[in-house]
C-alpha cells in the first residue's frame, strides 16, 4: 500500500490545501504504479504545534521561518 505521511506547522494550511495535497498525491502513485493503487493508497497530513519540530539541532518556528506565527 503506497502510503505518504506530511507533516506541516499548525494553521498553514487550509482545507482545501489539505484536500489537494492529498489528490495530487494519489495521483502520483497512481502515475508511478498504475491505477489499481488507487484504493489503497493513504495519505496522512498531519499538524505539528509551532515550535514541535526541528532539523538539523534547530527548533523550527512559524517565526524562525519566516511565516506570521497562528493568531490566538
Amino acid at each position: 500500500m503506497p502510503f505518504a505521511n506530511y507533516k506541516f506547522p499548525e494553521g498553514i494550511l487550509d482545507h482545501a490545501r489539505k484536500e489537494e495535497i492529498i489528490h495530487r498525491t494519489t495521483a502520483m502513485f497512481v502515475e508511478y504504479f498504475g491505477e489499481g493503487v488507487r484504493p489503497y493508497s493513504m495519505v496522512l497530513v498531519e499538524e505539528v504545534a509551532d515550535g514541535g519540530w526541528g532539523r538539523a539541532d534547530e527548533t523550527l518556528t512559524l517565526e524562525k521561518m519566516g511565516l506570521a506565527p497562528k493568531s490566538k
